[in-house]
């Protein structure tokens, strides 16, 4: 059977990105997709070899999107304010795009593994050229970067969870641990 006319991987792969965001990464099945571009489940298989590699495509889309969204806001900045300005354009995008910051975390192993590795690693050095000013050694700066994205993900997790109940600003909360964060890499 011939694919259908402008139905590509791409095309799949938005639909999926849109199904992620608005219902949850749960909700992303070759049945949902099909629904949603009025295709059969197995037409996918013209463009996709199958969930898996779909879930590994938008796990790799999502680490490039929040690569640009976090590069764009800290674009020239480093430090402190590099750090800050990082962690609100990260906390912006799992607003944003929930489904598809989900998938960022589970990040499917087998199929597609240098793509996604390259994606995530794109973000590690990004994190890492912020944090030149504090003059950590390699090995520092990778704790640094581990405990930053433990921060950063509990509170956008946390809030997607609706775990913060207490009627304290979610920003000053978040600047708050930042602060606390970059002063403990200053000493």
């Amino acid at each position: 059977m011939a694919p259908r006319p402008g139905l590509d991987a791409n095309v799949v792969l938005m639909a999926a990105v849109e199904i992620a965001d608005r219902q949850g990464i749960q909700a992303v099945t070759l049945a949902s997709i099909a629904a949603s571009l009025g295709v059969r489940s197995p037409s996918l298989y013209n463009h996709i070899r199958g969930l898996e590699e779909l879930k590994a495509l938008l796990a790799q889309h999502a680490l490039e999107q929040l690569y640009n969204k976090v590069s764009e806001a800290s674009d020239g900045l480093s430090g402190k304010k590099g750090i800050k300005q990082f962690a609100h354009a990260y906390i912006r995008f799992a607003q944003e795009h929930p489904g598809l910051y989900e998938s960022a975390q589970l990040v499917p192993q087998g199929l597609n593994e240098t793509e996604l590795q390259k994606a995530g690693q794109r973000i590690v050095d990004w994190v890492l050229q912020l944090l030149q000013p504090f003059e950590l050694s390699r090995e520092d700066a990778l704790h640094a970067v581990r405990g930053l994205r433990s921060l950063i993900h509990g509170f956008a997790s946390l809030e997607q969870l609706g775990g913060f109940g207490l009627p304290l600003s979610l920003e000053k909360s978040l600047d708050f641990n930042l602060r606390i964060f970059l002063t403990g890499l200053e000493q």
